[in-house]
């Protein structure tokens, strides 16, 4: 049972992807945002390929753990994607996967041009990481949970 990843954002979507027992999750790509249609194929297809189950969208929420506007996006996102593709879609606190995933690149001598381009994708993985570390018990509400605090 695969599960797709997804680090949400207006231009860039970062991806990861399990492994078939979601344990491990590793860095897929990075999807720059083109149209409702070509996105909903794009993913349809990724679908296909790698036999996904379901997918978990990172969640940005501020530090106090409320949900703001990019909160709110991403959920809608959520609900998109879950009706493209007929999978489940969970909801996983990604607050400072951006700069952890920024943080190991620069580490690891990434220069500034690479790092923008594997940034989404590395977060994506250590969001769903955590996810699957965590069993989803740290899921941040079901889709149908829109309201925010």
């Amino acid at each position: 049972m695969r599960i797709l990843g997804i680090d949400y954002g207006s231009k860039r979507i970062g991806m990861a992807m399990s492994d078939p027992a979601g344990s491990i999750a590793s860095p897929l790509g990075v999807r720059h945002r083109v149209s409702a249609s070509q996105d909903g194929e794009f993913f349809k297809e990724l679908v296909r390929n790698h036999q996904l189950a379901q997918v978990v969208v990172g969640m940005p929420r501020h530090t106090d753990g409320k949900e703001g506007d990019k909160a709110q996006d991403a959920r809608k996102y959520g609900a998109w994607l879950a009706a493209e593709l007929g999978l489940p879609v969970h909801f996983f606190d990604e607050r400072f996967t951006t700069v952890e995933a920024e943080s190991k690149l620069r580490r690891t001598g990434v220069k500034q041009k690479a790092r923008k381009k594997r940034r989404d994708m590395l977060a994506a993985q250590i969001m769903l990481q955590a996810y699957l570390d965590e069993d989803g018990n740290d899921d941040v509400g079901p889709l149908e949970d829109s309201e925010s605090d």
